[in-house]
């Protein structure tokens, strides 16, 4: 895979310098990139959690194992799991194999049927930002924090409703995949499109 080289953010890696063909690909085309399917904001959610103690990098590698052994991360599957799909996901190689986490993701997926019933997921999310992705304009990634005042209220709010895994370490990384924040730095070529697609998405959420 030819990895054109373009001004980026510094994460995945540069051409020349160890770059990971698959890191700079999720770079390119899904981070920060504004999420609003319910669904693959509960796979998101899901991923994070089982990254935590981990690199992004090691998760995403085993994604297409995950979205196999949790039947494609449709909650309304996964919220029905029992003992034996749990020794099952525990069995599995392919995946990060930790009970706690398995058991969050199962409790998560009965949490979001519920919350389907309401205003639904995304929306629920969404209203943080009030339905806008925030464009921040850090110059240089050490500038880029690891968690917000906003991060810390969306994880409060998570963990009251009985989400578990989900930091507000892991809920600002949330909120940078799936373009709630917009952390691409100025100088990287996705910076400005993805504010480009945030201006679209006004309305979605």
């Amino acid at each position: 895979m030819r990895i054109e080289n373009k001004p980026r953010c510094a994460w995945p890696g540069r051409e020349g310098q160890k770059a990971d063909a698959q890191y700079i690909a999720y770079h390119d085309s899904e981070w920060g990139v504004p999420e609003f399917d319910d669904r693959a904001l509960y796979e998101k959610l899901v991923l994070d959690g089982f990254q935590a103690g981990l690199s992004w990098i090691t998760i995403l590698r085993k994604r297409e194992n995950f979205r196999a052994a949790f039947d494609g991360f449709e909650p309304q599957v996964i919220a029905r799991y029992d003992t034996d799909d749990i020794e099952r996901l525990m069995g599995n190689a392919g995946i990060v194999r930790n009970r706690a986490k398995i058991i969050a993701a199962i409790r998560g997926a009965q949490i979001w049927l519920e919350m389907m019933k309401g205003q639904g997921f995304a929306a629920y999310l969404w209203d943080f930002v009030d339905g806008e992705p925030i464009q921040n304009h850090f110059t240089r990634e050490s500038e880029v924090p690891a968690q917000t005042p906003l991060s810390v209220k969306i994880s409060k709010d998570l963990k009251s409703r009985g989400f578990n895994f989900c930091g507000p370490t892991i809920v600002y990384a949330f909120m940078q995949a799936t373009g709630m924040v917009n952390d691409h730095v100025t100088g990287c070529f996705r910076h400005d499109e993805c504010a480009a697609l945030a201006a679209r998405s006004k309305g979605k959420a």
